[in-house]
């Protein structure tokens, strides 16, 4: 862990830009403490969206499950993508 004081990263951009592009993770940058910025590269940035948004879908899916809706079993989902690869 790196810890500069918050003025003195603000003022470097280009050297959080680049850490944060050699290390693949976030730079937490805070004030006292209090969030105040996060910089990380591109790829980290898609990849934790990829992450939320399947979060998002799976917590669906197990609401729907837990009232009652038909569910199907992985044999069963396997299956339907082999057919959607195949339609490709």
């Amino acid at each position: 862990m790196i810890i500069k004081a918050s003025t003195a990263l603000r003022n470097d951009y280009a050297g959080i830009s680049n850490l944060a592009k050699e290390t693949n993770e976030p730079i937490y940058i805070t004030k006292n403490g209090d969030g105040d910025l996060v910089v990380m590269n591109i790829e980290a940035f898609e990849k934790r969206e990829q992450m939320l948004k399947l979060r998002e879908r799976v917590l669906k899916a197990e609401q729907e499950r837990i009232e009652g809706q038909p569910t199907m079993s992985v044999a069963e989902a396997r299956g339907r993508l082999r057919e959607r690869v195949n339609e490709i």
